[in-house]
């Protein structure tokens, strides 16, 4: 059996400190992070890290574009995507404001989100406009 890899500066390895995290590791490890792309998965790391014990931030899209250095358009298309896939789910402030509340949801136990039982490809090719 090989000894385990040492980190580089083992002197300086990092312990958590003050607030806590909210980034699941199957986010990496069932292909999630792909699945988003690089916006929805800042946008999803700037929400992690800004959450409370909840689970709950409550940056707006503006704050969250200036964080991240991000126009609206990408910030609007990240948050969509996010909860598209249940990850995220927003509680306006009031009715018809794009702002509000966003809580960090658990991941879905599988692949397949929240929002239905498995999918067969014939759904999945016609939900992507390829079925004739």
């Amino acid at each position: 059996m090989r000894p385990r890899p040492q980190p580089p500066r083992p002197e300086l390895v990092r312990r958590p400190a003050g607030a806590f995290g909210w980034l699941d590791a199957r986010l990496l490890h069932d292909d999630w992070l792909s699945r988003l792309g690089p916006d929805a998965v800042a946008v999803l790391v700037l929400l992690a890290l800004a959450a409370d014990r909840h689970g709950a931030s409550f940056y707006g899209r503006e704050r969250i574009g200036q964080a991240l250095s991000l126009t609206r358009a990408p910030v609007d298309r990240a948050l969509a995507r996010l909860v598209e896939l249940d990850l995220v789910a927003l509680r306006p402030w009031r009715a018809g404001l794009p702002d509000g509340v966003w809580q960090l949801l658990p991941l879905p136990s599988s692949r397949v989100t929240r929002g239905g039982g498995p999918v067969s490809i014939t759904q999945v090719l016609a939900q992507l406009g390829l079925e004739s």
